[in-house]
């Protein structure tokens, strides 16, 4: 990770506690500790803006411990300190634009992703996907920029954003959405969301798309007729 990956960050994490600080009320005995704490918010902002990130994300760190040990002392529920970012897709025949995707949307908050069922994904791509939605999940799990996955609602797709309630619905470039009548929609079931969209699908690596590598299979392996290729023993055509 670069220096300026570290510093947005970093930018997003003082920003998401600055905002988390505004919405504390009165708590009594623990004020000191929440005064402490937006001084270590205050004391991050200013090494961030003289470029000693190392000590900026410390700050923000201890600031964010000292208040979710007021949330597990007084059990109140407030806002987490990064923001929630909800993210949708099938994710079959993981590849480097999967990653590059997922990187993106961590750059805004915590990752949520909702894992296509087959059902759906079929409907959706005219296919059925190579992996099941069980081992797909499970691949999606295991990427470091996702902080939860679960697999997504077969008949309701908001269902699955409802659950997350995410400040920002993250999409990706080929995904058909309309974002004003997705903001729309969740306004109608109460929920305010930020939708971004990334700009363009990276394309520096051979292999983008799950389509793109299927295509590499079938032109290395099958014949015009879709039949398997007769291999060698060590598996070349």
């Amino acid at each position: 990770m670069d220096d300026a990956e570290v510093k947005f960050r970093a930018s997003k994490y003082i920003q998401g506690m600055e905002e988390r600080l505004q919405k504390i009320g009165d708590l009594g005995n623990f004020n000191k500790l929440v005064e402490l704490a937006r001084q270590y918010t205050e004391d991050a902002e200013y090494y961030l803006e003289k470029g000693d990130l190392v000590t900026s994300l410390v700050d923000v760190v201890y600031a964010e411990g000292l208040l979710d040990s007021i949330n597990f002392l007084t059990a109140k529920e407030e806002s987490q300190v990064s923001k929630k970012v909800f993210v949708g897709g099938t994710f079959d025949l993981i590849h480097p634009g999967h990653i590059e995707f997922l990187k993106e949307a961590s750059r805004y908050g915590r990752v949520f992703v909702s894992v296509a069922r087959d059902e759906n994904s079929e409907k959706a791509k005219g296919r059925r996907p190579i992996n099941d939605e069980n081992i797909r999940l499970e691949v999606v799990k295991g990427i470091r920029y996702v902080h939860d996955a679960f697999l997504g609602d077969s008949k309701d797709f908001l269902k699955s954003v409802e659950k997350v309630k995410p400040d920002i619905v993250f999409l990706g470039p080929d995904q058909k959405v309309n974002e004003e009548d997705l903001k729309r929609a969740l306004k109608e079931r109460g929920l305010d969301v930020e939708v971004i969209r990334m700009k363009e699908r990276i394309n520096k690596w051979n292999h983008s798309s799950s389509s793109q590598i299927i295509g590499e299979i079938i032109s290395r392996y099958c014949d015009n007729q879709g039949n398997q290729k007769e291999t060698n023993k060590e598996g070349k055509s």
